[in-house]
């Protein structure tokens, strides 16, 4: 049995396609899994558990298909969904996690994160990854209409999007003195991440590996562990470099 491995799916009601091209993957990869990561941006917005769009139940109903057929489920929240709770989670059958999480794969530990916090040069998003991840913020956040969260939300995303035109690629990219500080903080060989949207499997050197799992597009991307390696699944990733056997 294998481990699943996604993220950047920016599930929208808008894209009814998008949402039955996840619920078909899932129908398709669970006889063959025993355990399912999702690393943030399941969604493209979240306004609370409360609000749950009608077009995520086919999602919603086969996530819990995947919990009572006893595959363990794991949700961690992206930049684009953090307001996910445990209201949603339990009512999935998964689990939510912390960013970032430590587990472990046939021996080996390898980090889990969504990815946004090394991307330490986009300073402006930084800060604002700090002031709406405050506890108390998100608390009255949720006492808003829903109309309310929304017009926020929308206002929010198209600051971002204009902010985007003026930023370099490099400015949104991971840290690379980051990722060294994060992995030896938490005793790692292996960093698996999404966010960036640039798949590849990346030798650090040292016998160290940084792991991207890319956004979903026409297709799935995703990542498999079998027990003995990694394997990425992604029409962008170079042939040579999706495969990484554990050492």
């Amino acid at each position: 049995m294998s481990t699943l491995f996604i993220s950047d799916l920016h599930l929208s009601p808008a894209q009814p396609e998008l949402i039955q091209l996840t619920v078909d993957f899932l129908v398709e990869q669970a006889p063959n899994i025993d355990q399912l990561y999702i690393l943030g941006d399941l969604f493209n917005t979240w306004l609370g558990d409360d609000i749950v769009s009608d077009e995520f139940e086919p999602l919603v109903n086969q996530l819990q298909a995947l919990h009572q057929v006893g595959i363990s489920s794991y949700l961690m929240v992206g930049n684009r969904d953090f307001m996910i709770g445990k209201a949603f989670t339990k009512r999935c059958g998964m689990t939510l996690l912390t960013d970032p999480t430590k587990i472990n794969l046939a021996g080996h530990d390898v980090l889990l994160m969504h990815g946004d916090s090394l991307c330490i040069d986009d300073v402006s998003y930084q800060r604002y990854r700090r002031w709406s991840r405050n506890r108390f913020l998100q608390w009255c956040f949720l006492f808003l209409s829903a109309s309310y969260r929304q017009g926020i939300s929308d206002k929010i995303k198209q600051k971002s999007r204009e902010q985007k035109q003026h930023k370099t690629a490099m400015i949104m990219d991971v840290n690379h003195d980051e990722v060294s500080r994060v992995m030896e903080k938490y005793h790692v060989q292996y960093l698996l991440h999404g966010h960036t949207h640039r798949p590849a499997i990346h030798d650090l050197g040292n016998s160290a590996f940084r792991i991207v799992l890319g956004d979903w597009q026409l297709t799935p991307s995703f990542i498999l562990f079998d027990g003995y390696q990694l394997q990425l699944f992604d029409q962008r990733s170079p042939e040579a470099a999706s495969t990484l056997r554990l050492i």
